[in-house]
């Protein structure tokens, strides 16, 4: 394609050099090879051109993992003053086609720093999450979005707050909702709190054993410096130690545990709660409930 091409008669391409008796060679297409033999003589010689965009983007369509030809590109982009919206739709089509590719999405984050502004971006990732409510990368790049433009107030909650209709178990959407409250790392108000526990209520109503809300309360009271028995009556209702028959969540027993282990007196219903864990309501990790009785038991041993 390239060695036929009289744009492109003055490179002399750079074959990948593996050495004369390669351990695990990659069998490359030969369309492949000869086109990272040309970017390779480009990159040597240090050129930013259209040209490169074009060979860049030959190769991402065969390789769209590729981290250093992307980074390339972007340094390309940047020095020939290329169009970066166009940029971007470029980017929208690739990362489309490619949902868990990291590297679509921090050249994504190169252009649109340098760029500048965030238009159309929420809108874009809304596809994303149509398609993947739980992709690591674009959840990650979100976080970047709302700190690089100071978006926190911006709609986050409001669109979290959909999301979590959708689908109350969506633990990332859950970690962003943290992110979005505590990420600024400024005091957040008693009214605040208040609503955070009470969406994390709610969300328990709807599913018990979702472990999602119930990490969520014990983050949210961790930052607040609030104590465990805040909620234990909201724990009591999903799992009365005076009904064991009746247990609805073996989260809020797990946070029994916790809660009494902590109050004066509270060593037998501590015990009791683990008991039920670990007979009964989480079998799978007896194991670790019984380390946390032996562990309960020493500590009450060397208190008294």
């Amino acid at each position: 394609m390239y060695a036929d091409n009289p744009d492109w008669e003055d490179i002399i391409p750079l074959p990948q050099e593996d050495g004369e008796q390669p351990l695990a060679q990659i069998s490359y297409t030969e369309e492949y090879a000869e086109a990272m033999s040309y970017l390779r003589a480009m990159m040597a010689r240090e050129e930013t051109s259209q040209r490169v965009l074009q060979i860049t983007e030959h190769i991402i369509d065969m390789n769209p993992a590729h981290y250093t030809v992307w980074l390339y590109r972007a340094t390309t982009l940047f020095a020939i003053g290329h169009d970066l919206r166009e940029e971007i739709r470029f980017v929208n089509e690739k990362a489309l086609q490619n949902e868990k590719n990291y590297q679509i999405w921090h050249h994504r984050q190169l252009v649109i720093n340098k760029l500048g502004d965030p238009t159309g971006e929420t809108d874009f990732i809304a596809q994303m999450f149509a398609k993947d409510s739980k992709n690591y990368h674009v959840w990650s790049y979100r976080q970047w979005l709302v700190r690089r433009f100071d978006l926190w107030d911006q709609g986050e909650i409001e669109y979290i707050d959909i999301l979590l209709k959708e689908d109350v178990r969506n633990n990332s959407a859950w970690n962003h909702r943290f992110f979005v409250v505590f990420g600024r790392n400024s005091e957040v108000s008693k009214d605040i709190i208040d609503r955070e526990i009470e969406t994390a209520e709610l969300a328990i109503f709807l599913a018990p054993q979702n472990p999602s809300p119930w990490n969520y309360i014990r983050g949210v009271l961790r930052r607040a410096k609030l104590p465990l028995t805040t909620v234990e009556n909201l724990c009591l209702h999903y799992a009365s130690l005076d009904k064991p028959k009746d247990i609805q969540s073996s989260h809020a027993l797990d946070f029994l545990v916790d809660i009494y282990a902590t109050k004066p007196g509270g060593e037998n219903s501590a015990t009791q709660a683990l008991e039920l864990l670990g007979t009964k309501y989480d079998p799978i990790r007896s194991n670790y409930w019984k380390h946390k009785q032996q562990t309960l038991a020493h500590s009450n041993l060397s208190i008294s």
